[in-house]
């Protein structure tokens, strides 16, 4: 049940017995040199539409833009930022909150969206509504820890393979990892963090000037397969579905 195609008075009725409204948020930011762009847009994107084929909610256009500062250097990146994501956000569910809706759920591709988000539920909750950010990547790793990865690497590459193989540049999969060190003593241990005497310590950097590639994480990209990425996909689908039913007699206040 799209939004964008259905009439006025259609949503009007859709609200006399229902409150809920889901929609993906996702970004459109380096994954590597083998992973599209939009990586973090497409899997919830296409997540949302198997969910509809399952479920009678409510689905709005999903945003295909985020919160990416830290990628902006690797041509194609285009980043919202976290104060205009907010804003965005806050405008969306404000305007279907009017209509009557009071249970939002978000399926989110891209972590550095969820400070924005939290924002947005935390508002959402002193209006005596409910907003649930469901990170599809987070969640196939607690279904499946075999699953869980890092960014741009065999979870997301598999997940990107479920939907069009073809969007994954082969030719670039054994691209190599690594992200440099600020100095001596320190160890990258993430795209943001250094690791000095086994602590890790957040210290922000763009991406684009600490590694050629893009992507991290202990997944190695080349072990993604089409097949893992249909059952992880599906599942995680699946438990969203679950999630909608009974997130549907949650009470808000």
């Amino acid at each position: 049940m799209r939004l964008a195609t259905m009439t006025w008075p259609a949503v009007q009725r859709y609200f006399e017995d229902h409150d809920m409204v889901l929609f993906a948020l996702g970004s459109i930011e380096c994954h590597g040199r083998h992973n599209p762009l939009g990586t973090d847009y497409l899997v919830p994107d296409h997540l949302v539409s198997m969910v509809e084929k399952q479920s009678d909610i409510l689905v709005a256009p999903s945003l295909p833009y985020g919160s990416c500062d830290y990628f902006t250097g690797f041509p194609g990146t285009v980043s919202l930022g976290g104060n205009l994501l907010s804003r965005l956000l806050g405008k969306i569910t404000s305007d279907l909150y009017q209509y009557g809706a009071r249970k939002f759920v978000i399926l989110n591709g891209h972590g550095g969206n969820s400070p924005a988000i939290e924002e947005v539920g935390y508002a959402l909750h002193d209006k005596g509504a409910l907003l649930a950010e469901l990170n599809w990547w987070k969640m196939a790793g607690q279904i499946n820890k075999e699953w869980a990865g890092g960014h741009g690497g065999a979870e997301e590459t598999a997940a990107v393979m479920g939907i069009n193989p073809a969007w994954v540049d082969a030719s670039e999969l054994s691209s190599p990892n690594g992200i440099s060190s600020i100095g001596d003593g320190f160890t990258a241990s993430g795209l943001h963090t250094q690791r000095m005497d086994g602590v890790d310590v957040v210290i922000p950097r763009r991406v684009a000037g600490t590694t050629e590639n893009g992507w991290w994480g202990p997944d190695e990209p080349s072990t993604a397969t089409k097949q893992w990425g249909d059952e992880m996909l599906e599942a995680v689908a699946t438990y969203v579905v679950r999630f909608i039913e009974r997130f549907k007699e949650c009470h808000c206040a």
